[in-house]
């Protein structure tokens, strides 16, 4: 083991600490109410914090500073869409989920379209939300391997099996209050990070800007050129970043399910725009350790484990942190891919019970069994998927549900802007797009921050043109039937 024993004690306290206080949220479920929408009783900054906490990831603790190490601060051009994306949302689809008693986004396609697309759409989200949740938990594994000298897919076992029993035992209301926690958590570790470094480099702040100046520009911010291949520009992350955005808070389950808990539709807009603020300001914080990580190693040996940057930051933490401060910031990076991983958990449990069971009819206890069952399905497959090496894990979470992205945000705006399109054309719209993300993906070279972009038009554009057809073949082969 590589950490000191007090460190080891003050993770191993937390980790069993969050497990049974995420537990405990069992008493008082009754119904699917209580189990996937936490009865719909937390406050707006509870929601606000488990947005962001989700938002966040291991992917964004390790990665994102692993990003600004080897390049720049041009991911946060990305950012500037997450905020835009959060002020059209609460104008074109909260107001909906509001408009009747939904536990799914995709019971919103179903009061539009119908049956057919709703199953449609939750099977790309399942499918998608488990590798993408996969590569999340994976990540975690590079932080224990840094930390314990151990095996990273063992850990991925421990961390997937505790987070499985509070999830399975807590519901929607474990994952939104431990959420809250891990939260502060991490934050507070990242601002403690952000402190000891700016100490440990000699100089201080000047020095950190004036070496990262003469190393190429790493605290360089906008790129105005336009590229479809570069990934981090500054039209690439307004727009590319907008659209990411508006799908995965306003299409994905894992998300919507969140702003659903809400006790109301103001306190779910009111989360979703206070989640930007504290995001803008956490990604900025992020991108600018992994300078002064990259500064610092300038002056005193950083080793980077097998060249992996994602890698960078644990090691810091590990071998360059105080005793106990070490503990506390593993502690925020293990409790931050625990809360992802619970609220996948819950969300993928959701949308199969509620979008994909063809069983109605069921009581209250009975819909909890098979919830809870469904939840234990879903663990076990997330657990699987966490033992797969995906390479930068940052990059190859967000390259995975932006290829998906695209199509299910097109068939939403489809139903939401064109009042004439029909479930058949919606549907012709989606699988397109679908085919042509994938085509894009393995095919050209533009870059993956365009890809929901692209997507999205790609899906609307053929279900609009295919409701038309579909709507004009209807109306030939009633005109043709005898009086």
């Amino acid at each position: 083991m590589q950490i000191h024993p007090i460190d080891f004690a003050i993770l191993a306290l937390y980790l069993v600490g969050i497990t049974l206080f995420g537990a405990h949220f069992r008493r008082g479920q009754q119904n699917l109410r209580d189990y996937f929408l936490g009865g719909r009783s937390a406050p707006w900054w509870a929601i606000a914090c488990s947005i962001v906490a989700t938002e966040t990831s291991t992917l964004t603790i390790i990665g994102t500073p692993g990003i600004a190490y080897g390049g720049n601060l041009g991911f946060l051009q990305l950012v500037l869409g997450y905020l835009v994306a959060r002020v059209i949302l609460c104008v074109v689809l909260v107001p909906q989920y509001f408009q009747g008693e939904f536990y799914t986004a995709y019971q919103l396609l179903e009061k539009r379209f119908g049956a057919r697309i709703k199953s449609a759409a939750a099977v790309v989200f399942v499918c998608t939300r488990a590798l993408a949740e996969g590569v999340r938990i994976s990540a975690i594994g590079k932080v224990v391997s840094v930390a314990f000298g151990t095996g990273e897919r063992t850990s991925v076992l421990i961390i997937a099996t505790l987070t499985l029993f509070y999830t399975f035992e807590g519901g929607m209301r474990a994952v939104i209050w431990t959420d809250v926690i891990q939260f502060a958590l991490y934050l507070a570790g990242s601002i403690a990070a952000f402190f000891l470094l700016l100490h440990k480099i000699p100089g201080g702040w000047p020095t950190v800007t004036q070496t990262a100046a003469a190393a190429g520009g790493k605290l360089t911010v906008f790129d105005f050129a336009f590229s479809l291949t570069k990934s981090y520009t500054f039209w690439s992350g307004l727009l590319g970043g907008t659209f990411l955005t508006m799908a995965s808070h306003g299409t994905d389950q894992t998300m919507v399910q969140r702003l659903l808990a809400s006790r109301n539709e103001r306190d779910s807009k009111t989360a979703l725009l206070a989640s930007g603020v504290i995001i803008f300001v956490q990604f900025s914080l992020f991108l600018v350790l992994g300078v002064m990580l990259f500064v610092y190693a300038q002056h005193f040996a950083l080793a980077i484990p097998g060249g992996d940057l994602d890698k960078v930051y644990p090691e810091f933490i590990v071998h360059h942190m105080p005793v106990g401060l070490t503990g506390i910031v593993l502690a925020s990076i293990f409790a931050i891919a625990m809360s992802n991983a619970s609220g996948s958990l819950n969300s993928l449990a959701s949308s199969s019970i509620i979008d994909l069971s063809s069983r109605r009819g069921e009581g209250g206890a009975q819909s909890l069994v098979r919830s809870r069952k469904l939840t234990l399905v879903w663990g076990i497959v997330l657990g699987l998927l966490g033992l797969i090496r995906w390479g930068p894990v940052l990059v190859a979470g967000l390259t995975i549900a932006s290829i998906t992205y695209g199509a299910t945000l097109g068939v939403f705006l489809l139903g939401t802007w064109n009042r004439r399109a029909n479930e058949t054309g919606a549907l012709v719209g989606f699988i397109t797009g679908l085919v042509a993300m994938i085509a894009v993906r393995f095919l050209t070279p533009l870059a993956w921050t365009w890809y929901v972009l692209v997507g999205t038009v790609i899906t609307f554009a053929v279900g609009s043109l295919a409701s038309v057809f579909v709507a004009g073949a209807n109306k030939e082969a009633r005109a043709q039937q005898p009086l």
